[in-house]
């Protein structure tokens, strides 16, 4: 059985940008990544809210092979809030197990501590296989408590060489 994965785009983004050296994923590349290292075959990418002035990013994204979900929002509130992808993610992955929406098991990419219940619920029903955080800085504390083969981070040097974005010039 194919396994599936599903990022925080949010969380993603800002852990990638605000890192002490920022940087940027080749969405494409990363894709690929998933697919050749975890044996990802569906690969979700949750956002926080459609906004008109961002066709170009949700295009990029789907173009490199994610499935795109945003968070609803009632139309008062768009704008007002933020993302919060997390229940998002967190229902759709329990609503797939319950379903036996024949899921795999799970790639998680966030660092976000709000799925420590989720990743500790897969760890026990052994359907997860990897926690991908942008950086081991911005990871929460709860992750620390799951093996070192359960997790890594996107910007250890051996990732980010196969993900990041490459500029002119470099190899």
């Amino acid at each position: 059985m194919k396994n599936q994965a599903f990022v925080d785009g949010q969380n993603l983004y800002l852990g990638t940008i605000r890192a002490v050296v920022p940087w940027e994923i080749d969405l494409k590349r990363f894709r690929i990544y998933l697919a050749e290292k975890y044996n990802v075959e569906k690969a979700y990418y949750f956002l926080g809210y459609s906004a008109p002035n961002r066709t170009n990013l949700y295009i990029a994204i789907q173009e490199a092979g994610f499935i795109l979900v945003f968070r609803e929002h009632s139309s008062e509130m768009v704008g007002k809030k933020k993302g919060n992808v997390d229940t998002d993610i967190v229902f759709t992955i329990m609503k797939k197990l319950y379903k036996d929406d024949e899921i795999g098991n799970v790639v998680l990419v966030s660092g976000d501590g709000d799925y420590w219940r989720l990743v500790e619920f897969l760890l026990e029903e052994e359907r997860f296989v990897k926690l991908l955080v942008p950086s081991f800085r911005s990871m929460s504390s709860l992750y620390k408590k799951m093996p070192d083969t359960y997790r890594d981070a996107l910007n250890s040097e051996n990732i980010k060489n196969k993900i990041c974005i490459k500029n002119a010039g470099s190899p």
